[in-house]
């Protein structure tokens, strides 16, 4: 390990470090807008100069600079103060006076720096140049005057996104940065460039001229919008969500969101259930909470435990404790959350999380995908995926239908029968890997062949010491913290359409229709589940509670409140301890407090947040018989996943752009 001084003091780094990470390390601040941790070094925007001896007598790029035994380095020289102060005027040559509209200005690295290591004054009085417009699609906005050459939206798009669509045109004073054939960039995770500009080159263009940084409150939450539980930041302006962006979790999401997480908040403001909704003589009518409360208890007063309950994908750990409870009074333990019929064999927990992690899943080194398609339904996991093949040269193998996951991947087929008699290279693999990883999306799982799917994939003998390769790749955000608590019945959704109960509590599930039912729908948008509610109780959004959330891997994390529901709406869970008053059967517990605390009694490992071992408990095998065909994915559609996302105006008009724009071409291929 290379010991070099800095500024004075002496550190110890690893081999391979850069002096920047040295002088970091250090506790020296170096100005950089081409670096970036996460991605390539470019070494093009020259503004980390230090001075280096032994060394060329000018100043040395650090980013770029290998640190080495016995190196004195400088980062506040004259020499080197000098330096910076004339990139920072050759970069400024150019760059218009734009900070007064410029939707960065607040959050503008060049400003910062500009201010901290610029000279205050310029000796270039030449007129700038101008460069034309870009279009880059409908979620980033483009002022490529602005543009510095920093790279990184490019180095982002090729290393991370795996969609090589920005690029950069041109040479010296005539190079521009621009997607490919000026059209939209067709990424899942294209919002990421916005927060990796440093400059106001690329901003939000739902965003564009709606705030300033300083105008807004922040609350640090938990995405929904899939369950992965993406580290988000709300930003609220008054009682409107103005914008997300996400947070740095190295263990979840490291620094990035998908377009649906950081996009599909405007969603939050369009077709949103307010007050309580009463069906009369066929049609909903608007009622007040005493009055829908009153047509819940008459309907429950015929039903006697003939009740059930369906949990929805956006659902929070402390409603569905809530109705489970509700339920109990009733004497029903009719509860479901796998709307989408997917099986899962055993109750233990380690049969239905992501075992290797969202973290460890990018240090395996051969990896079966069985009727998955990570790129949409999980998109931070891909970019984990990616990270495996790339970096650590890890073999992809898929059953199921082929699609593009930006990395090679070896296709082997679109039959379940294949997990029965897998190619022999491919089993060899698995058996030979030190840290093997098989990946089962919801499309294996289906009820009538899940159980079978699921016992074939546990004898591939994946487990090792300190590594679990069997991982389920749930959709659902609620999914997991649903399994955890028990929101389950025999049979499943299935059995349940088969034996409509008598009164159905939808706690916003728009994807399953109970015939016959009384239903009384919970919820925050008027979607496919409210049009056929019998009785409509509006509840909050994500961003508008404090809920607790398990994410695939099993990891509890809490959302807070940013903002308050609009209306009459309440907080799910207040909703139901205040019914169970009404019906003669009060809930034990009046705040959140008291509910979390019964919540931890129970089940103690979602008392604190944070990732608790699993042991590995091999499953029963199963007795259903082992099934053949194609696997059939589930139909998610990715900018419209979810009530959110399709109340969203931003995501239709992806959809409108980037989806039914590839149809004709997907159709003319076929």
């Amino acid at each position: 390990m290379p010991k070099l001084t800095i500024d004075g003091i002496e550190v110890e780094v690893p081999a391979g470090a850069t002096i920047m990470q040295a002088c970091e390390a250090a506790g020296a601040e170096i100005p950089r807008f081409c670096y970036h941790e996460r991605l390539s070094i470019a070494g093009n925007c020259r503004m980390c100069l230090v001075e280096v001896s032994p060394g060329p007598p000018k100043p040395q790029a650090s980013c770029a600079m290998p640190a080495a035994d016995g190196q004195v380095v400088l980062t506040r020289s004259a020499k080197t103060q000098k330096a910076r102060e004339g990139v920072m005027e050759f970069l400024l040559i150019n760059h218009p006076l734009d900070c007064p509209i410029c939707d960065q200005g607040g959050e503008c690295d060049l400003q910062d720096q500009s201010l901290a290591y610029g000279k205050g004054h310029s000796r270039f009085h030449e007129t700038k140049r101008a460069v034309t417009e870009k279009y880059m699609g409908p979620l980033i906005k483009t002022v490529m005057t602005r543009c510095i050459h920093c790279t990184r939206c490019v180095r982002f798009a090729e290393e991370i996104a795996g969609v090589e669509e920005i690029g950069a045109i041109g040479r010296g004073e005539n190079m521009q940065i621009t997607s490919y054939l000026e059209g939209a960039v067709r990424s899942e995770l294209s919002g990421n460039v916005i927060d990796l500009c440093p400059v106001g080159a690329l901003t939000s263009k739902p965003y564009a001229f709606e705030a300033r940084p300083w105008e807004l409150k922040k609350t640090e939450s938990i995405d929904v919008m899939d369950a992965v539980g993406t580290n988000i930041t709300v930003h609220t302006r008054g009682t409107a969500v103005m914008r997300v962006t996400p947070r740095v979790n190295d263990d979840v999401n490291e620094e990035w969101a998908s377009d649906v997480t950081r996009f599909a908040c405007d969603g939050l403001r369009r077709g949103r259930l307010d007050a309580p909704y009463v069906r009369v003589a066929g049609k909903l009518t608007k009622a007040s909470w005493a009055a829908a409360f009153d047509a819940v208890k008459t309907a429950l007063s015929g039903a006697g435990s003939d009740v059930a309950a369906v949990a929805g994908d956006l659902a929070d750990i402390e409603a569905m404790v809530a109705v489970k409870d509700l339920l109990g009074t009733l004497g029903s333990n009719c509860h479901e959350c796998r709307v989408d019929g997917v099986a899962i064999p055993s109750a233990d927990r380690s049969q239905y999380l992501f075992n290797s992690g969202l973290a460890g899943i990018e240090h395996a080194d051969v990896i079966l995908l069985i009727g998955t398609d990570p790129r949409h339904e999980a998109p931070l996991v891909n970019t984990r995926l990616r990270k495996a093949v790339r970096k650590d040269g890890a073999t992809v193998f898929n059953v199921g239908p082929a699609s593009d996951q930006t990395y090679p991947v070896t296709q082997l087929g679109d039959d379940a029968a294949l997990l029965k008699a897998l190619p022999q290279a491919v089993a060899d693999a698995l058996a030979k890997a030190e840290r093997p990883a098989v990946i089962v999306g919801t499309g294996a799982l289906s009820d009538s062949v899940g159980a079978a799917v699921h016992s074939l994939i546990t004898r591939f003998n994946l487990v090792r010491d300190g590594w679990n390769g069997i991982n389920l790749l749930h959709t659902a955000a609620s999914r997991v913290g649903a399994l955890d608590i028990g929101f389950t019945t025999a049979g499943g959704i299935a059995a349940m359409a088969a034996a409509p109960p008598k009164v159905v509590f939808n706690l916003g599930v728009d994807e399953v229709d109970v015939p016959g039912a009384f239903v009384v729908y919970v919820g925050h948008h008027g979607d496919r589940g409210a049009r056929v509610a019998d009785v409509i109780l509006p509840g909050a959004a994500y961003t508008e509670k404090s809920g607790t959330y398990v994410n695939l891997e099993g990891r509890v994390q809490r959302g807070a409140r940013a903002t308050f529901p609009p209306g009459e709406a309440r907080e799910d869970w207040t909703i139901f301890r205040a019914l169970s008053a009404v019906v003669g059967q009060p809930l034990p517990y009046d705040d959140l407090r008291a509910l979390r605390g019964r919540i931890a009694g129970e089940w103690p490992h979602l008392a604190n947040e944070g990732l608790a071992p699993v042991p590995w408990v091999a499953p029963l095998v199963s007795d259903a018989p082992a099934s053949s065909g194609p696997f059939a994915l589930p139909p998610r559609d990715f900018y419209r996943s979810n009530a959110v996302a399709r109340a969203s105006a931003t995501m239709a008009e992806c959809v409108a752009e980037i989806v039914d724009a590839d149809e004709p071409a997907l159709q003319a291929a076929e």
